[in-house]
């Protein structure tokens, strides 16, 4: 009995890994321009001399634990993504795995594809008046740059945030582009319509950021927004602020583009907002 489990337990092995294999060649294959060198976090198991990589489970309905014990991982995303689910500090545990599949693979991708589009539609659909005040809002992290290659290294969000680590991170400039909202970027320059960004990244951060994001093909933005030392509210408070101060100034925000609901909430919001799929972190 002893020596059929041991050799079920190796076939299964095998099976898994090629089966990671498999999938490593379709998410080459669906990455197009998307190229993030990520390592997948985890331990490698030695099964008599064949090495099992770790596995990121397909996209299954896990079920959550904590304050989500029972709810299906696919469920909570939607959630999330719905704001019905807030105020959370972290990924479930046993989601872990389940986000970081959505995050690596093409779903996320594809979630991404269908915000942009529908933001490019509505771009072409405006009538302009030509006076060059229209603006568009862009967030940062997880809308014009990409902060996978760190949150793969950190559970994907299940890891507890660490602001002094993503700080750190932050302050490399290496992150990549989304290329969705890098789509979208560019189009905006075809029809008049400056780009502002505006992230929630503090000021000293400033000078990484705009290297960061010229070097992942963003330019020519008409203001890079930080928030200032000292700030005490919350990012809907900062953020509305600001679009305040371009209103005030005469600005028409036409659009507003981030993967959290604080980037889009508290007016003025803009005329048009689009959320971003996030499943990884909440920011209030």
């Amino acid at each position: 009995v002893h020596a059929h489990k041991h050799t079920l337990e190796m076939a299964m092995a095998r099976t898994a890994t090629l089966l990671l294999i498999v999938a490593a060649a379709l998410l080459a294959a669906s990455c197009g321009a998307w190229e993030v060198n990520i390592r997948m976090p985890g331990t490698v198991a030695a099964v008599d001399d064949a090495v099992v990589a770790p596995l990121i489970h397909a996209l299954r309905p896990l079920l959550g634990s904590g304050r989500h014990a029972g709810v299906a991982c696919d469920s909570w995303r939607l959630g999330v993504e719905a704001y019905n689910v807030r105020d959370w500090k972290a990924v479930p545990a046993s989601c872990e795995d389940y986000v970081g599949h959505y995050m690596v693979g093409d779903h996320y991708r594809r979630d991404s594809k269908v915000v942009v589009d529908q933001a490019i539609a509505y771009v072409d659909s405006l009538k302009l008046a030509g006076k060059g005040k229209e603006v568009w809002v862009f967030d940062v992290d997880e809308t014009t740059l990409s902060n996978l290659p760190y949150y793969a290294k950190h559970g994907f969000g299940a890891t507890p945030f660490n602001v002094t680590s993503f700080n750190a991170y932050a302050h490399e400039g290496s992150a990549p582009a989304l290329p969705e909202t890098k789509r979208l970027y560019n189009k905006l320059f075809s029809v008049g319509i400056k780009p502002v960004i505006l992230t929630g990244r503090a000021e000293y951060l400033r000078a990484s950021t705009a290297t960061n994001l010229r070097r992942q093909g963003y330019s020519r933005w008409m203001n890079l927004l930080l928030k200032a030392p000292g700030f005490k509210g919350s990012s809907v408070a900062f953020k509305s602020g600001e679009r305040q101060k371009l209103q005030d100034a005469g600005y028409i925000i036409v659009g507003n583009i981030g993967d959290q609901w604080s980037d889009i909430l508290g007016a003025p919001e803009g005329a048009r907002t689009f959320k971003l799929p996030d499943p990884m972190y909440y920011i209030g």
